[in-house]
């Protein structure tokens, strides 16, 4: 990235913006060697690493981010949605074009519980997680507990499941959509 993009950036988006966006194009340009690093039991990102920078991107808000940490391929999985055309997402423009307005639907405040575990194989991380927020449009607490699985290749998501009580997620939004 040069200096008139980290400008643009920096001016269009604030500074933990383009840190985050600084973040990711070193991780994109070393992603591969840290990946296989990784695997080999190396200094490389793990899953685990990954899947923590991808919470702190969306704790951020910044969904572009968040779907850049992903492969083009990315297949994302989110069995209990409550809208069946949500339950799988292929592609990282299509997880995109999902996401960018989630911030304008609902303000995440915190993670207050996050725990990430390593597993047997190094591509592979499991997340307990919760979020603290409110609904913007009808100002209902926001209050969810979540549980994912991410698979990473190349240092990116290729797989993302993601496991919620769609009930919770449906009496928070009142009927309303992000």
């Amino acid at each position: 990235m040069n200096t008139d993009q980290h400008t643009h950036i920096a001016k269009r988006t604030g500074r933990r913006r383009l840190l985050a966006a600084a973040t990711l194009a070193v991780t994109a340009f070393a992603a591969p060697a840290q990946a296989q690093d990784a695997g080999q039991g190396g200094k490389g990102l793990t899953a685990s690493q990954v899947l923590k920078r991808a919470m702190d991107l969306f704790l951020a808000k910044d969904m572009k981010g968040w779907s850049e940490l992903c492969d083009e391929n990315v297949v994302v999985e989110l069995p209990f949605s409550p809208d069946p055309a949500g339950r799988k997402i292929v592609g990282r423009a299509a997880i995109y074009a999902y996401l960018k307005d989630y911030p304008k639907a609902i303000d995440i405040k915190s993670l207050p519980t996050l725990k990430i575990h390593a597993t047997e194989d190094p591509h592979v991380a499991i997340a307990e997680w919760s979020v603290s927020g409110r609904v913007i449009s009808n100002g209902n607490p926001y209050e969810l507990s979540y549980a994912t699985v991410v698979t990473v290749r190349n240092g990116l998501i290729f797989n993302y499941r993601e496991y919620f009580n769609p009930q919770a997620f449906l009496a928070a939004m009142a009927g309303d959509r992000f």
